[in-house]
């Protein structure tokens, strides 16, 4: 399958898929100052969306590797994918 790449309102890269009923957002999000608290600047971020937004706060992880943004969305949504055994689609 293949995931398109999008752009929110910030400039960030984006996928967002559905797992059964229910829509999730993953994002590549840029930080400085006090708001980068593993000092890595790049962390991906995970949320469920309502109405095609993220909805709530969902977990941050630190991206430690040197892999492109593209990447590190395209490896999430499918390891996350093949773990819980759901075929995502693009939503």
């Amino acid at each position: 399958m293949s995931l398109e790449i999008r752009k929110d309102g910030y400039g960030q890269p984006y996928i967002q898929w559905k797992q059964g009923d229910r829509e999730k957002r993953a994002w590549v999000q840029e930080r400085t100052g006090e708001t980068d608290w593993a000092g890595t600047r790049r962390y991906l971020n995970v949320a469920p969306c309502y109405k095609g937004n993220p909805s709530g706060t969902g977990p941050d992880y630190p991206i430690y590797n040197d892999l492109s943004n593209e990447q590190i969305l395209m490896a999430f949504f499918h390891s996350v994918n093949a773990i819980t055994g759901c075929e995502g689609l693009e939503s």
